[in-house]
């Protein structure tokens, strides 16, 4: 389980950003924080994920305190971090990333079943190199194959659907759901958009660095949709679907 307790962070300008946020996500859950803009939302990702310090409060996985442990260490522990836009590596195949995030040389079959999984060619994509030949969609699917390479305890994306083809994103959706029917851990996923927030076992509504409010799925979704950039975020979306 994830326990974030009281957590606060200021900007190098001074800007409070996060105000005490309080939350608890146990394993085998997805959650969705979304919320307006300038929430917080991507802070709180990069503050789980250890590339941020809180600048107060707590952060327990397991009951450890991880507070103070860097991306580094938080790796070692399991938590996994998905960037809006996915690192590019010159002179890196798709091979060596998912050995390096397995951590051994893996049999061929191994790395066809993880690519397999995200829609992703073995014969086409193994041997290409993480670099700008490969589509925003298909960098996203490489990253999210090498999560699952990971079997990580606690896996952050955020929002996984920024800078993505309309069909990738249909196929993400498809991921996402066998990756939360198969996962031991739990995952959370920084989203505005409907599609994504109606697969939430919670959704965490954050606005203005607080946490506004949080429930099912099912019981958030009418409170999310009537919300501000949220609701603005879901109708431009569902103008692409019904282009």
């Amino acid at each position: 389980m994830l326990k974030l307790e009281n957590i606060c962070w200021t900007a190098p300008d001074g800007r409070e950003i996060l105000k005490g946020v309080d939350l608890e996500i146990p394993d085998g859950q997805l959650t969705v924080i979304t919320g307006p803009n300038g929430s917080g939302k991507t802070t709180l990702a990069r503050i789980i994920a250890g590339i941020e310090t809180p600048s107060s409060g707590r952060i327990l996985l397991d009951g450890r305190d991880i507070t103070n442990d860097n991306v580094t260490e938080r790796a070692r522990e399991g938590v996994s971090f998905a960037f809006q836009q996915p690192v590019r590596f010159k002179g890196i195949t798709v091979r060596n990333l998912l050995e390096t995030a397995i951590g051994e040389k893996a049999k061929e079959g191994r790395l066809c079943s993880i690519l397999g999984d995200v829609g992703l060619c073995s014969k086409d994509y193994l041997d290409r190199e993480v670099n700008s030949t490969l589509s925003g969609g298909e960098m996203k699917r490489v990253e999210i194959a090498t999560v699952l390479a990971r079997n990580s305890r606690l896996t952050v994306f955020d929002e996984p659907e920024a800078g993505i083809d309309l069909w990738s994103f249909k196929s993400l959706i498809g991921v996402f759901r066998r990756i939360h029917e198969s996962m031991k851990g739990s995952m959370i996923i920084i989203s505005h958009q409907e599609r994504i927030l109606k697969i939430a076992d919670e959704i965490v509504l954050l606005a203005d660095g607080k946490i506004a409010s949080r429930g099912t799925g099912t019981d958030m979704m009418p409170q999310v949709l009537s919300s501000g950039s949220v609701k603005a975020a879901c109708c431009r979306e569902e103008a692409l679907f019904n282009e």
